[in-house]
Parts: structure tokens; sequence; C-alpha cells
């Protein structure tokens, strides 16, 4: 077992998901294009140590993440095992394609029980904390995807259930469904939210507040957007230029985003913080969420971001502001 810093629980300040008693710290870490991905072994280890040291003790993966599918698993896994692992939260998910054929994809039991058992083994572990319903699926009953990730949690695989990309009325059906049949309860929500993409405060929010479920926030800075990495266009080390195809980067980087992007890098500077430190303070000054999902490529972006901790209030001035420049066509 290797060394951590004993301090690493001094700072970070560590939310329960919702009604339940598991807790996250404010800043999690995700593999999402990252670990196994564009970046191998050696990145993951210094991040997700350093990481570690600073208090993040939750790290997020899914079975489909990495490339192949699948590697970013066995690239954290490895790394896992020099790690305390009762000192760690560590969550999976199902639901995109992943395998040939009719039980590879999708929201069946079938799929969910036996990805499970297969990102284990890819991440070396007996159980994980979480486990996702990575998106909804029209073509799964509900009640079928429920009664799965409930026999997971008997099973002993999973402690803590969720549900990622779910709109309101969907997610709503889930916890009614859930708590009607006395399965276990949906601890834990995973959506799309940032300065430039808000549609979980008018779709999702009010529900996961009124149901007792935690939210933890995937994309928090837009994918390395609302950071300083791209205020003069693209970096050749970045994501965009790297992993990026042609269509999806002129989606993403466009000259009305990098607008926006420019005008709240000097809302951040008047705010003495970085643009990405602004932008998971924003995020997590909302009180339906918990804690926000970051993925990072060098160690210093880890230590950059927790610094947003260092200021998480807004006046009423610069609230407003972000609005009219997020909210603007």
């Amino acid at each position: 077992m290797d060394q951590f810093s004993e301090n690493r629980y001094d700072t970070m300040p560590y939310h329960a998901s919702g009604r339940s008693g598991l807790k996250l710290p404010a800043i999690s870490l995700g593999a999402w294009e990252t670990f196994g991905g564009y970046r191998g072994e050696e990145i993951a280890r210094q991040c997700l140590y350093k990481a570690f040291d600073l208090g993040i003790t939750h790290f997020d993966l899914a079975n489909n993440y990495g490339r192949p599918p699948g590697n970013a698993e066995r690239v954290v896994g490895k790394v896992l095992r020099a790690m305390p692992r009762d000192e760690l939260i560590i969550s999976t998910k199902a639901g995109y394609y992943m395998w040939a054929g009719p039980y590879g994809d999708g929201l069946s039991k079938k799929y969910l029980v036996a990805s499970l058992d297969q990102s284990l083994k890819r991440l070396g572990l007996d159980y994980v904390d979480i486990f996702y319903a990575h998106r909804p699926d029209p073509a799964t009953p509900l009640e079928e995807t429920l009664t799965a990730l409930d026999l997971i949690v008997r099973q002993g695989k999973a402690l803590y259930i969720g549900v990622s990309n779910f709109p309101g009325a969907l997610f709503d059906q889930a916890v009614v469904l859930a708590r009607d049949l006395r399965l276990a309860p949906i601890t834990i929500h995973q959506p799309r939210y940032n300065l430039l993409t808000r549609e979980p405060e008018h779709d999702l929010f009010e529900h996961t507040l009124a149901a007792g479920t935690g939210v933890i926030t995937y994309s928090p800075l837009a994918q390395g957007l609302l950071s300083q990495k791209y205020l003069a266009g693209v970096p050749d080390d970045s994501r965009a230029a790297v992993w990026w195809d042609e269509r999806y980067r002129d989606t993403m980087v466009n000259a009305k985003v990098l607008d926006k992007v420019r005008r709240l890098n000097s809302v951040a500077q008047e705010r003495g913080q970085t643009l990405s430190q602004m932008a998971l303070a924003w995020n997590l000054h909302h009180p339906a969420v918990t804690s926000v999902l970051i993925g990072a490529s060098k160690v210093e972006q880890i230590v950059e971001n927790v610094g947003a901790l260092q200021n998480l209030t807004f006046n009423e001035q610069e609230l407003q502001t972000i609005d009219e420049i997020t909210l603007a066509p």
C-alpha cells in the first residue's frame, strides 16, 4: 500500500447524497475520455494519487469508458490496488452499447448484471459503491431495470444505485416505482450540468430535491471549454484536438461559444478565480448539487480545480451577469 497525505481530509467538504448516509467530496474525479483514453496508466496514477491526497475520495467510471471500451476500468483498477479501498467511493455504469448482439446495450436485467460482472473483473474489485443506469432505455420496462439494480445490491455487488441522464418525469417514475415495489432506492442522479448547459435547472433539480436524491454533475467544465485552455483557440494537446472528430469539435468550439467563454473569464478574473474554478464554484452553488465530477489529464488541473473551494459564494450582481452571458441565444 502506497503512502498518502496524512492531511487529506482536512480541507475537502463532504456532502450527504440527498437523504442517504453516503457522503461524497464536493469535487469528484472521473475517467471519461481521459484515463485509458487519451491518457495512459502513469498519468492516471499521478492524477488519482494527487486527487486522493487532496481529499477526493470518489472516482467515477463506466463500462464503456476508454479505448477500447472498458480500458478506463482496467487502467484505474491497476492503480486502485495500491490504494486504501475502504476510504474510496468507486462508481461505474451500464446502459450504452458495449458488445455485439441484443444483450450488450440498454437497461435489461441481462445486460446490467452481465456488464457489472465484467466491470468488477476489469477493476479487480468485489463490489462498487455506486452502480448507475447510464441512460434511459424506452425498450425495457422501468420495473425490470429497477428490479435488476435491486438484485445487484442484494448480491452485494453494489452498495448504492443511481441513474444518469434521466429527465425529471422519468426520474420521478423511477423513484415512485422503487418505493412502491420496496426496491433499493435511487440514491444519486448524474446529469450533465454546467454554465453552458443549464437544462437540469428547469427539468430535474426540483425533482431530485423533492425525492431526497443526491446529484453529482458531469461535464461541469463543458469538457474543458470552461477553462483557460480555449481562450486563444484549440491547443494541440487538448482533448478537442486529440480526441474529438472535426464535426464534434466545430459544434463544441465555435465563435459564439468562445465569446461566452471569454466573457465568463472576465467575471472569474474579477472574482480572483480562474474560469474553471468559477465554473465549479457556480455549479456547487446550486442547492441540489452534492458533488461536481471533474476530468483531468494533468495533476496541475486537479490542484487548480480544488482551489475552487476557496470561494464558493456569489453576489447577486455576479449571478445576474453570468445569466446574461450564458442564457443569451
